[in-house]
């Protein structure tokens, strides 16, 4: 009698706790946490950040002044599923506003792979871009059309996970090559922006355009105060 009472015992809070031996994933664990509050600041540029930018990001006769960015330090939400810390150089004109649109994708989980200044990688548009770096501020032409400034040389462009979101031309010209398999925009995959998504929204909230509105080609990864 008493062995019968414990093994309903055990049996009932096998069923109460849903099974024996029963753990929830990581990603399950992460989400159900409280994650941490979305931190967002703008600041002038520090002398380190001015010193490392002048010559690499930055040079003589760019069409904005260094006093005419600001760096921003943010949360950003991770491809791990947990929150990180990552810095912009933007306009100041548009540093609140980017800031805002930022802290729609941390609140939407929308993950990202890495944010560090493009000058992290020798100012190469390419290097960063093969890192699925997503970065703002870079004094450069658009590619393809040399002596026409790119909105990034303004700071009011800001491109978020390149090989998720490649450049794509009519005739299937994809850069980064690391992003063909995302060429194929019918796909749904962790850091994809696709339209009408959260991540445009949030863009589109601030009067921001993107690129994968554009005809052709399309930059699927790029959004610009103007549109272009």
């Amino acid at each position: 009698m008493v062995a019968n009472a414990s093994l309903a015992l055990t049996l009932a809070l096998i069923v109460f706790t849903g099974g024996a031996s029963t753990s929830a994933s990581p990603r399950e664990r992460t989400l159900g946490e409280r994650a941490p509050h979305f931190q967002g600041t703008s600041a002038p540029l520090d002398p380190a950040t001015r010193n490392r930018m002048i010559g690499s990001s930055w040079h003589r006769g760019c069409p904005v002044g260094l006093d005419d960015l600001r760096l921003l330090r943010l949360s950003y939400w991770g491809f791990d599923d947990r929150a990180h810390t990552g810095r912009l150089v933007v306009n100041k004109a548009v540093a609140a506003d980017v800031l805002t649109a930022m802290r729609s994708l941390y609140r939407h989980r929308f993950p990202i792979r890495r944010m560090r200044l493009v000058d992290a990688y020798g100012a190469d548009d390419h290097r960063s871009m093969a890192a699925d770096n997503s970065s703002a501020f870079n004094c450069r032409f658009i590619n393809g059309q040399p002596g026409v400034w790119s909105q990034h040389a303004f700071g009011k462009a800001i491109d978020i996970d390149p090989i998720e979101n490649p450049y794509v031309t009519g005739s299937g010209f994809v850069s980064p090559p690391a992003g063909s398999p995302y060429a194929d925009r019918s796909r749904q995959a962790a850091g994809m922006v696709h339209r009408g998504d959260p991540t445009v929204r949030a863009f589109s909230a601030i009067g921001w355009g993107w690129g994968g509105r554009w005809s052709w080609p399309k930059d699927y990864q790029h959004f610009s105060a103007n549109g272009h």
